[in-house]
């Protein structure tokens, strides 16, 4: 049983130190890899769930925009910021929610269309994603502004 499997606090410590040596016969290899794999799934999950929680937030300034709009904009601008920090940190995913694909922004309306359903009471919002991705990660636009 490697160490992966046991310390978990050690095991990425000991296998950085390892990768900076070079040293190839200390490192284990195969759950390094699947690490290194995770890691972007990760940073991908969390973008879709901020542009969701966006999207919830944009959807019940759209339709009640006198109800709660401070607390949507806190909110809608804070998952605004944590989506730049995460594009910031892991560069690699900057096309990651602006790319030619647009199955991060559709999925994450979809959850971010069902909590505004659930937690407005609306059930008639709009099936598709009525702004660009750039609205939806600018923290300064607001539907109806």
């Amino acid at each position: 049983m490697s160490d992966y499997d046991t310390v978990v606090a050690l095991w990425p410590e000991q296998q950085a130190n390892a990768l900076r040596r070079r040293a190839n016969h200390q490192i284990d290899w195969e759950n390094v890899a699947e690490e290194i794999g995770s890691l972007g799934k990760s940073d991908k999950r969390e973008i879709r769930s901020r542009l969701a929680a966006t999207c919830a937030h944009l959807l019940k300034l759209q339709y009640q925009p006198d109800a709660r709009a401070v607390t949507w904009r806190g909110s809608a601008a804070e998952a605004c910021a944590h989506i730049a920090d995460l594009l910031e940190d892991s560069r690699s995913l900057n096309d990651y929610p602006v790319g030619p694909h647009s199955e991060p922004r559709a999925g994450a309306y979809a959850q971010g269309r069902k909590r505004a359903a659930l937690g407005s009471g609306i059930a008639d919002l709009l099936a598709t994603c009525p702004w660009t991705i750039e609205q939806v990660l600018d923290a300064d636009f607001w539907p109806g502004d």
